[in-house]
């Protein structure tokens, strides 16, 4: 075990690292708390009952790494604690929970987030709730669930849309399903909207095959999402934000048709008006475009803001390279 000065510095580095999202080094910080996971386990559950917010956020983001039996049912203590709070700090600190539950595998943490589920129904929740519990409810994927979140949606007034949906068929349907799915255009698009939300929340390998289905959809949409139609525009950004979340890992993997099709969505991104449209789509286009692209980045490129003309400079630069 650490001395307790030195433990006093892990401890506010950890907290620090945390409040920047620096998710590797807080990793790598949890496991110098203790000589093994008990002595980990003390020092975080000490942290949960700190008076800041913030320290209890870093500690319930340290038992979701730490995992196990032990930690879901301190985390499940403590949401209930910071529940009763009533207040933004109390808020902050149950959205760290729900997520570090959705990193724990087993029985335990499930039934975790299925209480606080059937507690939220009951209620009338905030979406961002519901929808930071879809994501967490993902993250367990277990057949057991299917009931639970139907009967949820069919009897608890939700606020909709809400991602539950998304979750929903998710677990429902199997990856063949699921691509036919995806690329059935009587399929409202808000609806293929919410399974990419939860989706990016993790990709599991079963399903890294359907994405071209999804960028299929896309390139039926790339006109209307350049004329910034909002449901085409956020389904392109969402399916942007999904691949480029592991793009060492989703890019490589694309077929031939899909990379083609990828490319022409993000060539007719680029040049919209909207930079949270346009912005991704240039980060795409330096991945899966080809020489004849350059041009195009370099008119659409933003010269009034220079962070932004950086994207853009950046992509055209590893087209200049690749190719």
């Amino acid at each position: 075990m650490a001395t307790k000065i030195a433990l006093a510095h892990i401890q506010e580095e950890l907290v620090q690292e945390f409040r920047w999202g620096n998710e590797t080094r807080v990793r790598e910080l949890v496991v110098q708390l203790g000589a093994g996971p008990r002595q980990i386990r003390t020092v975080l559950e000490t942290m949960l009952g700190d008076s800041e917010s913030l320290v209890r956020q870093a500690a319930a983001f340290g038992l979701g790494e730490l995992g196990g039996p032990a930690s879901a049912k301190r985390l499940e203590q403590q949401l209930a604690i910071e529940e009763a709070r009533g207040d933004y700090g109390g808020g902050a600190v149950v959205e760290d929970i729900v997520r570090a539950l959705g990193r724990i595998r087993g029985t335990n943490a499930r039934a975790s987030l299925v209480r606080k589920l059937e507690r939220l129904a009951s209620s009338k929740p905030d979406i961002a709730d519901v929808n930071d519990l879809a994501r967490a409810l993902w993250r367990q994927r277990h057949p057991d669930l299917i009931p639970v979140v139907r009967r949820n949606l069919e009897t608890r007034p939700l606020p909709e849309p809400n991602d539950l949906h998304g979750l929903l068929v998710l677990l429902e349907k199997s990856p063949e399903a699921l691509d036919a799915w995806a690329r059935n255009p009587s399929i409202p698009i808000e609806n293929k909207t919410r399974v990419l939300v939860v989706l990016e929340e993790d990709v599991p390998d079963t399903l890294e095959p359907i994405l071209p289905a999804f960028i299929a959809t896309a390139d039926t949409l790339r006109e209307q999402a350049q004329r910034q139609d909002g449901d085409a525009a956020y389904y392109c950004e969402r399916l942007f934000s999904l691949l480029l979340g592991d793009r060492e890992r989703f890019i490589p993997a694309l077929p031939e048709q899909a990379r083609v099709r990828l490319r022409a969505v993000a060539q007719s991104l680029v040049a919209s008006p909207s930079m949270g449209s346009a912005l991704p789509a240039a980060v795409v286009l330096g991945l899966v475009g080809r020489p004849a692209d350059i041009p195009l980045l370099e008119s659409r490129r933003p010269a009034d803001d220079p962070v932004f003309a950086e994207v853009f400079d950046d992509a055209a630069a590893a087209l200049r390279r690749v190719h």
